[in-house]
């Protein structure tokens, strides 16, 4: 899909996240720029004062599934965004250490295209984990007997993640159903590899050799994908029972690069 007009686009997609798709900026997934932010002026701007409120607004223009709207209504994102930010409304937010919190409407993207991946008892990789907050959501996707992996580069960012996640959900990390480290993004977690999902929340300008080799036969990654500055590509990569990896694209983003430690 690189490269295709919104037209095309959609015409080459089906299903929920067609409609989706859609719905947005006449045919074409949002924008975002670092965390989450728009790229065009027309950007998705819900807001209120309850989490509950934002989770079904999600489920009706972003087509939330079940499982992950179950999720998602169990972390309020309140607890990751500082106190001067704004965590009801659908946009990025600063989290200090020169990095945000992506918008919930692109939490929910990366939710529908990992869900039938994050099943209970998988094992999951979120690179450029951030605030913790999506490794947290697979995190109770997966269930006490999955496990999911946050790396990021910076250790008070992961610090932060980890005083997050356990203002609510300290059971995760306990348990070691959640376990978020300080890693180079382009290397991955092998000593925790093969991975059934694989979330990137940086953009790669090629996507990682060593995240596909990380990545369980019959397994999915979504990343964006792109040179800092450039077109970038919300991108799904599937790897089939015998190995082989097909690629789809979704739409333009625009993040924050992931950096080679």
């Amino acid at each position: 899909f690189w490269g295709l007009s919104p037209p095309t686009l959609l015409a080459a997609m089906s299903g929920p996240w067609a409609r989706y798709v859609g719905s947005v900026l006449g045919g074409s997934v949002p924008p975002e720029r670092p965390g989450g932010t728009t790229a065009h002026g027309r950007r998705r701007r819900f807001s209120s004062d309850d989490w509950q409120a934002v989770v079904d607004y999600l489920c009706r223009t972003a087509f939330l599934n079940d499982r992950a709207q179950q999720a998602m209504r169990m972390v309020d994102r309140a607890e990751f965004v500082p106190g001067d930010g704004n965590p009801y409304i659908d946009a990025p937010q600063r989290i200090g250490h020169r990095a945000t919190i992506s918008a919930p409407h692109m939490h929910a993207a990366a939710l529908n295209l990992l869900s039938s991946h994050l099943k209970p008892g998988a094992r999951v990789l979120d690179v450029g984990s951030g605030s913790g907050y999506l490794s947290a959501v697979m995190a109770l996707m997966v269930g006490p007997k999955g496990k999911v992996i946050g790396i990021d580069y910076l250790e008070p960012l992961v610090q932060l993640s980890r005083e997050n996640v356990s203002k609510s959900q300290a059971a995760l990390l306990r348990n070691g159903q959640l376990r978020l480290d300080v890693g180079d993004g382009w290397k991955g977690c092998p000593r925790d590899a093969p991975f059934d999902a694989i979330h990137v929340g940086a953009a790669a300008s090629v996507i990682p050799a060593a995240l596909i080799e990380q990545l369980k036969p019959g397994g999915r990654m979504v990343l964006p994908v792109g040179e800092p500055g450039g077109e970038q590509c919300f991108t799904q990569l599937d790897k089939d029972l015998g190995g082989h990896c097909s690629v789809k694209r979704f739409g333009s983003v625009v993040y924050v690069p992931l950096v080679h430690v």
